[in-house]
C-alpha cells in the first residue's frame, strides 16, 4: 500500500504544515483507497490566508495592466504544458472519467485565455457634455481580496477557471477554500501557480477547511467578496451572512433539470443527449437529468432505444481510457445517492398503495418514464394554463 500523502495548506506562496487536530481524507475514486489527506484548517491558519491576501494587494493592484497581461499569457502556458497530468488527478480523486477530466481542466484554460484580454476587459466609460459643461467617466478598480467556496464536481473549472484567473486580472488577491473531498487537483495548480506561473507572493492562498472555519470569510472585514458554488441550502446562508457583513456575493446553486421529449424529434440525437445529460460525470453536476417526459407516442421507441444505449456504456476504472461511466467521489456520496434513491421508492410505494394500487404491480418501473399524450387545446402561458379553445385561464 502506497503511503499516504499528508497535505498543507499554502499562504503567501509556501505550503505550512496545519495544526489542525482533524484531517480528511481523499480517496482514489475508482479503487477506494485513500491517497492524501487534508487538514481541517484552524481559524488561525484561515485568518493567516486572509492576511496574507491582503498583504499582497497593493504591489499586485499597483502593477501595470500589461504586467498583470504576461503573468496571465504565462499563466496560460503552464496549465497547458500541465494538462495531461491535472486531468489524470481529477479523474482520480473525483470519478468523472479521464475525457470528462480533460474537459475539466481545459474549463480552468479558457477562462485564463479571456483575462488575458485584460487591457479590454477592464476599461471603463466616459461621455462628454453629459449636461452642459461636465463629463462623466466611470473607472473600474479591484475590491481587494476576495473569497472562493468551491464544491467537489470540478476541482479545477471552478477555483481555477471561474474564480481565480478574472479577480486576479483585475487586480484582486485570492483567498481559496477547497473542497476537501476533492482537493488535490487545486492543489497541484497551486503549487504551479507560484513555481512555474512565477506570481508574486500571496496573491492566490489555499486552506481546506470545515463550514464552521469557512464562515470565517464571510464575516472578516478584509474579504470583500465572495464567490460560492454548491447546494442551494448552503448557497443561501452564504448569501445571507457575507452580505450582511457587506460582501459582493454570487451564489451559485445546485439545479433539477427536466427533459419534454415530442414526437418529431430526431429521436437517436435527443437520446444522445439525454445520456450525456444523466450519465456525465457520473451525475456529479448541476446539469444532471433526472427527470425525462415522453410523448406516449414514441415512449416505448424512446425508452428501448435509452435502454440499448446505457446498456453499451462501459463501467470502469476514471483514468482508464475506455471507461465511458467512473464511479462517483467516494463510498460516502455513493451511500448518500442509494439512500436517496431507496427513499424515493419507499414514499412512491406508500403513496401508490394508498390509491389502491396492488401490491403485485411495481409502480417505480411504471413511472420511471411518463407517457405524455398531447393536449393541444391547452398551453402554458406566463399566466398559466390556458384553454385555447374557450380563451379561458384555468386555475388550479
Amino acid at each position: 500500500m502506497a503511503e499516504i500523502k499528508k497535505m498543507g495548506y499554502c499562504v503567501n506562496g509556501e505550503w505550512k504544515e496545519s495544526k489542525a487536530e482533524k484531517y480528511m481524507d481523499v480517496t482514489d475514486s475508482s479503487t477506494g483507497e485513500v491517497i492524501a489527506q487534508v487538514p481541517c484548517c484552524t481559524p488561525d491558519e484561515v485568518e493567516e490566508a486572509i492576511a496574507s491576501a491582503q498583504a499582497a494587494f497593493p504591489e499586485w493592484s499597483s502593477l501595470s495592466l500589461a504586467k498583470r497581461q504576461q503573468y496571465m499569457f504565462r499563466w496560460r502556458d503552464v496549465l497547458y504544458a500541465h494538462k495531461e497530468e491535472l486531468s489524470v488527478l481529477c479523474a482520480k480523486e473525483l470519478g468523472k472519467n479521464i475525457k470528462e477530466a480533460r474537459g475539466d481542466v481545459q474549463k480552468a484554460i479558457e477562462p485564463t485565455e479571456e483575462a488575458c484580454a485584460l487591457p479590454t476587459m477592464i476599461q471603463g466609460d466616459a461621455a462628454m457634455q453629459v449636461t452642459t459643461g461636465y463629463d462623466t467617466a466611470t473607472y473600474r478598480k479591484p475590491l481587494g481580496v476576495t473569497a472562493g467556496i468551491v464544491p467537489m464536481n470540478f476541482p479545477a473549472m471552478i477555483p481555477w477557471g471561474w474564480m481565480v484567473p478574472l479577480s486576479i486580472a483585475c487586480g484582486n488577491t485570492v483567498v481559496l477554500k477547497a473542497s476537501s473531498q476533492t482537493p488535490l487537483t487545486a492543489m497541484r495548480i497551486m503549487e504551479l501557480f507560484y513555481t512555474e506561473g512565477g506570481f508574486p507572493k500571496g496573491v492566490v492562498n489555499l486552506v481546506t477547511c470545515s463550514r464552521v472555519e469557512a464562515d470565517i470569510l464571510l464575516t472578516d472585514e478584509r474579504v470583500k467578496a465572495v464567490t460560492f458554488v454548491g447546494t442551494t441550502g448552503v448557497g443561501k446562508q452564504v448569501y445571507s451572512k457575507a452580505a450582511a457583513h457587506g460582501k459582493r456575493v454570487q451564489a451559485q446553486c445546485e439545479a433539477k433539470n427536466h427533459a419534454l421529449v415530442l414526437e418529431d424529434c430526431n429521436l437517436e440525437a435527443t437520446v444522445n443527449a439525454i445520456i450525456n445529460s444523466t450519465y456525465g460525470c457520473a451525475g456529479m453536476r448541476c446539469m444532471a437529468l433526472p427527470v425525462v417526459c415522453v410523448q406516449e407516442s414514441i415512449a416505448d421507441e424512446f425508452v428501448s432505444l435509452l435502454k440499448k444505449k446505457a446498456e453499451a456504456m462501459k463501467l470502469g476504472c476514471a483514468y482508464d481510457e475506455a471507461t465511458d461511466l467512473g464511479p462517483v467521489v467516494n463510498a460516502g456520496h455513493k451511500e448518500k445517492i442509494c439512500n436517496w434513491i431507496q427513499k424515493g421508492i419507499d414514499e412512491l410505494l406508500q403513496k401508490a398503495w394508498k390509491l389502491g394500487i396492488s401490491r403485485d404491480i411495481d409502480p417505480f418501473i411504471t413511472l420511471s418514464f411518463m407517457a405524455l399524450p398531447v393536449i393541444p387545446s391547452l398551453r402554458l402561458t406566463d399566466l398559466g394554463l390556458v384553454d385555447v379553445d374557450t380563451f379561458q385561464l384555468l386555475k388550479s
